[in-house]
């Protein structure tokens, strides 16, 4: 009951990577003890080996507790649900000890005591508890996390508040210190909570917002000494009020993410892109090779329709180039064209009750397919030529230097002018951002550009109040400065697009590189040392630090089988070798990517790119020397994993390979030249033969499955 309590519970959703992380070493322990194979015969080191782990999971399980019923005494509100699991992890790990215990492995063949042997599902049924109630405990822990994060923006909004209304510098000075010390502890809690989640949607989200509040405090700062300085001014209040309203967003919006709640969620449209569109498309096409009857034909329409629809983003616009309109109307037309006759091999196909598509409708099926493909590239050479065009014309920052100089002069009729400019260059910015978006090709670079789009929307006009009480204040020290602060906001917020365009470009190009891992749980006097929190906040942090170590400290646990690998030495050198076929395989993989199409080069070297790591780790960790019986096994093991890491990307990949080698065959049987050379290609190198005509090795794969033959690993394993 206990068990299927946790599992019910949308609680223990695993949201952050350091509580993913944490599960692994224990899921590996466990799989270790339910999979070993049931030998008639055990060996007194097989049954020393078994007990090991055991007492080390029985051990991990009571230092854990221990800090989880720590962390519950401090936290009232979790304390019943900390309990609870803590007490059911307990008492699995004390069921895996039992059964583990070598002591029962002497007894007569009479005795009844049950062991990991004559009771697998007791085994079984004592590792789902742990790991769930292990979890449990995690998510619960995880929770404290989120509640620091909530005290922390309540404080910081109050302070906002005080700040907002006060009326002489004095006041505003000792709390504008009082935010700053806030905000510092804000940003630290929020920037280790985006780095450690795992949705990327969300992870792009905190960024935006913390992006904005970490901006918007020096904002604050200079429009309110303004509103202060000149306190009936009326620019100088719109400018400071539009700063405080754009702060409450944002810390809304980072309380929205942690807590998984939307504030007007009902209400909320979220924007689609083309790219995200025409890959749909594309699928749904690509799936009635083997379903003539997975959707309508109004559907598929329907779609396409929508496509185009979101294609006049591009076409209206006043910045998009003749030959880029012309080109994009025209691949419209074509489009339609291709599907109308795809609808028509597809009627014909099912009039000939045919189980899977016809030749015919291969073909057509291609051909759409291909359009839409031409169709997405050139809207995504229209946007990122319109955005690099438009970054390099404003460099120089003429139109900000020149709204400095007329509100300095108090020149209204410059500044007027100035004004409509920026105004110009803001909605051009804005719209430019709204076309990379369509075509950013991931979900996270879409939020990024919606921010640079609402960004630009919202500096632009805060330049111009600023600007106007320059105008109306010209010898004033704090409204230059103001006005200073906030152009600079926008010569930011321009250089981040920059960046935005290059990652965008790196997508287009398969370059996207593994983000680095980062787990984000505080440690023990990390961040602490400056910010004045209180005790308890501080120790919730280093319990869940602790919650993690108690995994770390697992005494690993590895023995050589009895196949072609009799010593440990030939493990590391077997392990060395494959680690090098490994890489020989990467270098392969990258040349035969030159050869696709865009997206399915980013998704081919999405998993590629994982190569070189991991078989340099390989390398790494096997010519390693060690000394001594317990080192020599943990060097074993992880040379084990390491080596089945390796082996699960080689998987991913030697299955989409499979897949694009096929498609590309399909594409060379019916489209004929200019993809001839391709598919000739791909089938000589999947025949083992060069295109020098000598023998070859296909991708480095036979080498590697040589080697990998000769890697014989545990029965546990």
């Amino acid at each position: 009951m206990a068990t299927s309590h946790c599992n019910t519970d949308p609680g223990l959703e695993i949201k952050t990577r350091s509580v993913e992380q944490t599960l692994i070493p224990l899921v590996t322990q466990i799989t270790t003890l339910i999979n070993h194979k049931e030998k008639p015969k055990k060996s007194e080191k097989t049954l020393r080996a078994i007990q090991r782990v055991g007492q080390a999971v029985s051990l991990a399980v009571g230092r854990f507790v221990t800090v989880g019923e720590a962390i519950a005494n401090e936290n009232e509100e979790l304390k019943e649900e900390m309990y609870f699991a803590c007490q059911e992890a307990r008492r699995a790990g004390e069921s895996i000890a039992q059964l583990t215990d070598v002591g029962a492995f002497d007894q007569p063949e009479s005795d009844t005591r049950a062991t990991v042997y004559t009771d697998k599902t007791g085994m079984i049924k004592a590792a789902r508890l742990l790991l769930s109630s292990v979890t449990k405990v995690l998510v619960l822990a995880d929770r404290v996390v989120i509640k620091q994060i909530i005290n922390s923006r309540s404080k910081v909004l109050a302070t906002l508040e005080h700040l907002e209304k006060v009326s002489s510098f004095q006041e505003f000075v000792q709390i504008f210190s009082q935010f700053g010390n806030e905000m510092v502890e804000f940003a630290h809690l929020t920037g280790d909570r985006q780095n450690d989640l795992k949705d990327e949607k969300k992870k792009a989200r905190m960024a935006a917002a913390r992006a904005i509040l970490e901006k918007c405090t020096m904002m604050l700062l200079t429009a309110s000494k303004t509103c202060l300085r000149h306190p009936d001014c009326e620019s100088a209040r719109i400018n400071k009020g539009g700063v405080f309203h754009r702060m409450r967003l944002a810390l809304d919006q980072v309380i929205e993410i942690v807590t998984d709640s939307r504030q007007n969620a009902e209400n909320e449209i979220h924007p689609t892109s083309i790219y995200a569109d025409i890959k749909e498309f594309k699928m749904k096409i690509e799936g009635l090779r083997d379903n003539l009857h997975g959707i309508s034909k109004e559907s598929l329409t329907a779609m396409l329709e929508l496509i185009l629809e979101h294609t006049e983003d591009f076409t209206d616009s006043a910045y998009t180039s003749h030959e880029h309109r012309e080109s994009i109307l025209e691949l419209s037309r074509q489009s339609r064209l291709e599907l109308e006759q795809l609808i028509t091999m597809w009627k014909q196909a099912q009039s000939l009750k045919a189980k899977e598509a016809t030749e015919d409708m291969e073909l057509a099926i291609i051909k759409t397919r291909q359009c839409v493909s031409e169709l997405r590239r050139e809207l995504q050479n229209t946007a990122v030529e319109s955005a690099g065009e438009l970054l390099k014309c404003y460099t120089e920052h003429v139109v900000l230097k020149a709204l400095k100089v007329s509100g300095a002069e108090a020149n209204l009729e410059a500044l007027a002018e100035c004004t409509c400019k920026l105004s110009e260059q803001k909605e051009q910015l804005a719209e430019t951002s709204r076309l990379l978006r369509h075509v950013s090709g991931t979900e996270p670079l879409e939020i990024t550009c919606l921010h640079a789009e609402e960004t630009f929307q919202v500096i632009g006009p805060q330049i111009i109040s600023a600007a106007q009480t320059l105008a109306l204040h010209p010898s004033s020290k704090i409204a230059k400065e103001n006005l200073d602060v906030f152009c600079e906001a926008w010569e930011s917020q321009l250089n981040d697009m920059s960046i935005l365009l290059k990652e965008i470009n790196d997508v287009f190009e398969g370059r996207r590189g593994e983000k680095r891992a980062y787990l984000s749980l505080p440690r023990p006097g990390k961040h602490t040392a400056n910010l004045k929190t209180v005790k308890a906040v501080k120790l919730d942090a280093e319990m869940k630090h602790d919650l993690i170590d108690c995994w770390n400290k697992l005494e690993p646990f590895v023995c050589l089988g009895e196949g072609l690998l009799k010593t440990t030495q030939d493990l590391f050198h077997q392990a060395e070798i494959f680690a090098e076929e490994g890489l020989r395989l990467y270098t392969s993989l990258h040349s035969f990517s030159n050869q696709l199409e865009d997206d399915e080069k980013a998704i081919l070297m999405m998993e590629t790119e994982k190569f070189p790591s991991l078989c340099q780790q390989l390398q790494m960790s096997s010519k390693t020397p060690v000394h001594g019986k317990a080192a020599i096994f943990a060097k074993v093991d992880t040379a084990i994993q390491e080596t089945k890491n390796i082996m699960t990307v080689l998987m991913k990949v030697l299955s989409l390979c499979y897949k694009l080698l096929k498609k590309c065959k399909v594409d060379q049987t019916f489209m004929g030249s200019p993809h001839n050379w391709r598919g000739n290609q791909l089938q000589m190198v999947s025949n083992g033969e060069s295109l020098d005509g000598q023998n070859t090795d296909t991708f480095g794969v036979k080498s590697l499955e040589r080697h990998m033959a000769n890697l014989t690993f545990l029965e546990s394993k």
